[in-house]
């Protein structure tokens, strides 16, 4: 318990830090913002790949038609995530959100127009000219890191020329939105004119440098680095042990690269790319459903574990934990039993985890499963949830059922002991009635 409480001390002060960030948070905020998209948009993905005979051709006629509502939410996540994540930011300032958002938009925008098409492209019988086409591949997974630069720079110049009262005051009694407006003239000019002459004059495209400078990261925590992936788990489950939440904490910074990673997939698949040949196995979809199988540190095994404990509060806890574990939801059980601060059962709430992520990154590797690509509700039970992600493939749902096997071993001698202090206790408040 002593290790416990000073990793704690220690720990808390870094978690504090980052999770109370402002531009950590606003980037975490306005990613989460646009969750009912980019999982509406997948159930599209699901819709065109029913695994049901002749179902392919049944849809190829209206296959464009039905590639729409994909394209105009996941496909254009970074447009959105530009607008969300510069309101939040704005909000932090006490700035006007919309005005805030739509800086944002516009910066995200400007930074994507191509700059040497060729005149005279013919597109639904019309001319393309440069400056009057936006291609959407930019404003997908590729362009999300260049719409969180965009959005706080812009939000930055906002509140620059705000807190250096370098804006047009209208008199009063003029309405608050068309003061806000005319407030909003000075920082829509900076916006344009940064965003505007480097990409237009000197060709920089800051997407591409981004995506150039974000890559190895990139690879280490999302691609098939198995060390990633491993680094990723025990850093959440530790956060998670000492009484922090975890995701919370690392949200900020890893969620960019989870949301990058799965709608890459998502697209490449869109495209025709094998759900086997996708570029990114380490999905938070991966954790969800392997890793995380009831809720972080993968406690549905310790739930049910519970339900047929000889304590009688354990008992009562897995009856009241069960449900919401079934959903991926493991708060009762986490505070509950509890395994914060509590060694004995922290050790497997952290080690089921990494096990779990080695073992399916073996299967995953080896090809006798393909990678994720669809981003369902968190809340979907874990067997469906790796079926509907997979493509329907039999192998990733039976692995589900592995891993939940492996968690029950794993965590089966760790609930023995804890059960018998825990019955040990109960008879001794019981003598102490009698």
């Amino acid at each position: 318990m002593k290790v416990f409480d000073n990793l704690a001390v220690k720990l808390l002060p870094i978690a504090n830090a980052i999770g109370n960030q402002r531009h950590l948070q606003a980037i975490r905020n306005g990613l989460i913002s646009i969750l009912p998209l980019t999982i509406v948009g997948s159930f599209f993905t699901i819709l065109l790949n029913l695994p049901i005979d002749g179902y392919s051709e049944m849809i190829a006629p209206y296959i464009q038609a039905l590639d729409v509502p994909f394209r105009f939410t996941v496909g254009l996540m970074s447009l959105y995530a530009s607008f969300t994540i510069g309101a939040f930011l704005g909000s932090t300032y006490k700035l006007d959100k919309i005005t805030s958002g739509f800086l944002s938009m516009l910066a995200t925008l400007l930074m994507v127009v191509p700059v040497n098409i060729q005149e005279g492209v013919d597109t639904v019988g019309q001319a393309v000219t440069a400056g009057r086409y936006i291609p959407i591949t930019p404003l997908g997974s590729q362009g999300l890191f260049g719409a969180i630069v965009a959005a706080l720079i812009s939000v930055e110049i906002y509140r620059f020329t705000k807190e250096k009262k370098l804006e047009i005051k209208m008199p009063a009694g003029v309405p608050p939105v068309v003061g806000e407006s005319f407030a909003a003239l000075l920082p829509t000019l900076i916006v344009i004119l940064l965003f505007w002459i480097p990409r237009h004059f000197l060709n920089f495209n800051l997407n591409e440098l981004l995506s150039l400078a974000i890559s190895p990261l990139k690879g280490f925590l999302t691609g098939n680095n198995l060390f990633g992936g491993v680094i990723t788990q025990f850093m959440i489950c530790l956060f998670w042990a000492l009484g922090i939440h975890g995701h919370a904490v690392l949200g900020p910074i890893i969620r960019p690269f989870w949301d990058q990673a799965i709608i890459e997939n998502a697209e490449l698949f869109q495209n025709g790319t094998s759900a086997f040949q996708l570029p990114n196995l380490f999905t938070e979809q991966f954790y969800q459903w392997y890793a995380q199988m009831g809720g972080t540190g993968a406690t549905l095994a310790l739930v049910v574990l519970f339900l047929f404990s000889r304590s009688k509060y354990l008992k009562q806890l897995g009856r009241l934990s069960i449900l919401p574990g079934i959903f991926n939801i493991n708060e009762p059980v986490i505070f509950g039993a509890p395994i914060v601060m509590n060694p004995l059962l922290a050790i497997p709430f952290i080690l089921v985890p990494i096990v779990n992520t080695i073992l399916v990154y073996i299967v995953t590797i080896l090809g006798w499963m393909p990678k994720m690509m669809v981003k369902p509700p968190f809340s979907i039970p874990a067997p469906l949830g790796a079926l509907i992600t997979s493509n329907w493939n039999w192998v990733a749902c039976v692995m589900v059922f592995v891993c939940f096997a492996v968690s029950l071993m794993i965590y089966y001698p760790f609930f023995k002991a804890f059960e018998k202090m825990q019955v040990e206790q109960e008879s001794a408040e019981a003598a102490k009635l009698d």
